[in-house]
């Protein structure tokens, strides 16, 4: 992890970019948008955590495709959240079957999860002086999850400027998209070559499954995650 402030914030982005289909879009996105990008990821525990071995061929893959992009890019950072996956008896930190809660909720909820990811890039971004924070959490996709709805995430926006006294801006550019339409943002973004990137290095299967191959990517194919993550790619590409 990198100790020297970079500025100046206000063309400096932070992407929570955990290796999945949705950070690696929004990494394209805040590489096509701001001057100066980095990126983090959280290591809590997670039943997928072979999602944070894609990072570096994703970052990798990213910036080979757009010499501008390559430019732009600056550190990774990796924190350990050991203590969130202690606390969450979920699907997503512990061998379970994925189901749903008595309270309605999925099963792979894991309580306070985004709005720790958002405090903690928040500190990360106060000290590297970036102004900019880029999630992937999503309304219209989100499988339930009160942290990812979009007021959830204006609400820790305001909390976060109180409490630090900066003017942070958290950014949620797959806040209204499907994930037919995050395919096509990918598209639009890096062409068909970052589609290619992303079905063949990112990660999303809940169970860490790379044995098969799908034409969207590996995953184990019928958790939720590889569904909505099939399903989208079926619809992208059948458009």
């Amino acid at each position: 992890m990198a100790n020297d402030p970079v500025g100046p914030g206000d063309r400096a982005a932070l992407v929570l970019f955990s290796g999945g289909q949705d950070s690696a879009t929004c990494l394209a996105w805040a590489l096509d948008r701001f001057d100066h990008v980095e990126t983090l990821g959280f290591d809590y525990g997670q039943r997928h955590r072979v999602e944070l071995d894609r990072r570096a061929a994703l970052r990798a893959g990213t910036t080979a495709l757009d010499p501008a992009w390559a430019a732009r890019l600056g550190d990774d950072h990796t924190l350990a959240l050991d203590a969130l996956g202690q606390v969450s008896e979920t699907a997503l930190t512990r061998e379970a079957a994925i189901g749903y809660e008595a309270s309605g909720l999925p099963n792979t909820f894991v309580p306070g999860r985004n709005l720790v990811f958002l405090t903690f890039a928040a500190a990360l971004a106060y000290r590297r002086g970036l102004r900019h924070v880029v999630g992937g959490m999503c309304e219209t996709d989100y499988s339930g999850y009160p942290d990812c709805r979009d007021d959830t995430i204006k609400a820790l926006q305001v909390a976060l400027n109180l409490g630090m006294e900066r003017r942070f801006v958290l950014h949620t550019p797959l806040m209204w998209l499907d994930k037919a339409q995050t395919w096509e943002l990918a598209e639009s973004l890096g062409g068909r070559a970052l589609v290619d990137l992303i079905v063949e290095e990112s990660h999303t299967c809940y169970l860490g499954e790379r044995g098969q191959r799908h034409p969207w990517g590996y995953g184990c194919g019928t958790c939720p995650a590889c569904r909505l993550r099939a399903d989208g790619y079926a619809r992208f590409t059948a458009a």
